[in-house]
């Protein structure tokens, strides 16, 4: 059953728990047995699935949709209208050791506006995934992502280019039109971005 909180305009299910000091925005559904932890900022509108466990002190901005099985530690950032696939892994720390403390060591990972992260990827700490870039299912981010690439394989590597919407571009020289919403790109070396 899906009850909201009357007092703070989101719905957490019963067995979800967040943290006092954590902030939830309007219109925003935590779902089964997950854990929002103190100091933790989630915008409007997000979907946390079930078992997901977020924070401390990370940001999430607005349309977030986060899939079940999801771990989004400290020094990760999502931005707005990222989409985290089923039990797709962040890190945080690059060397850790069970015995040695490293938590004053954490790598910040950022992840750009509009990005999705496929099904069982790992983003290793300390790498930016570009805006509206498509990280495919599996694969394992060693490196920065530009804005717009579709990225997979192990490690990740660069096998083409996205649309805003999510479609595959084919560029002929320097220019594609997506075959799908009909935006327009243009590729200068390792880059692509939208022609208005």
């Amino acid at each position: 059953m899906k009850r909201k909180n009357k007092k703070k305009n989101f719905f957490c299910h019963p067995s979800s728990m967040i943290d006092k000091g954590a902030k939830i925005g309007k219109g925003t559904n935590i779902w089964h047995f997950s854990h929002i932890l103190k100091g933790t900022k989630i915008g409007k509108n997000c979907v946390i699935g079930q078992n997901v466990m977020v924070g401390p002190d990370v940001n999430i901005g607005d349309n977030v949709k986060i899939q079940n099985n999801v771990a989004v530690y400290k020094g990760v950032t999502l931005e707005d209208d990222v989409f985290c696939g089923p039990s797709c892994v962040f890190t945080n720390v690059y060397n850790p050791r069970s015995f040695i403390r490293r938590i004053d060591k954490l790598l910040p990972t950022l992840v750009k506006k509009g990005a999705t992260i496929g099904a069982n990827a790992t983003i290793v700490c300390g790498n930016r995934i570009g805006r509206y870039a498509f990280i495919g299912a599996g694969a394992v981010v060693t490196k920065d992502v530009p804005d717009y690439a579709l990225c997979y394989g192990n490690p990740a590597g660069i096998k083409g280019w996205v649309c805003r919407c999510g479609t595959k571009l084919n560029f002929k020289k320097d220019l594609a039109t997506c075959g799908e919403c009909g935006s327009k790109y243009r590729k200068r070396k390792d880059k692509v971005s939208p022609v208005k």
